[in-house]
């Protein structure tokens, strides 16, 4: 699976080690994110991983800010997109059961390294249940 990451200044580290764990179980990933330091806007970052799920839809997203808040509006600014702020596992595995969710928020300054990669996992290891969830996702879009 192709998954596309992007980030700002605050989500550096988290973004690399997100990005090696995820290499070597074999996913192929796709660095739209900044790599410095140096204070930047995230949504320079967050827009080109929304544009590039919305349009290949096999693929999946993992965006990062301090907060993780301004990633995910940016992102769910998208008709496609269905982005999830999740600060644990248990939000991560709903928001794809119940949401759909295609894109994973993670607030780089609320998350201990080990936990975000759980939750990383979780989101990319959960099915949707589609069922009942499957008409109510169908209406968030006007």
């Amino acid at each position: 699976m192709e998954i596309v990451i992007g980030n700002d200044h605050a989500g550096v580290e988290l973004k690399n080690k997100i990005t090696q764990t995820l290499k070597d179980d074999g996913y192929t990933i796709i660095n739209q994110g900044t790599d410095s330091h140096e204070s930047v806007d995230y949504p320079d970052f967050i827009h080109p991983v929304a544009k590039h799920i919305e349009n290949n839809q096999n693929s999946k997203g993992i965006i990062i800010c301090g907060s993780g808040n301004g990633a995910a509006m940016t992102a769910n600014k998208y008709k496609k997109i269905r982005a999830a702020l999740c600060w644990n596992e248990k939000l991560s595995k709903l928001a794809r059961e119940h949401n759909d969710a295609n894109i994973l928020s993670l607030p780089a300054r609320f998350l201990e390294t080990k936990e975000a990669l759980k939750i990383v996992k979780t989101f990319l290891n959960t099915s949707f249940e589609k069922g009942r969830h499957l008409k109510r996702v169908n209406k968030i879009t006007p």
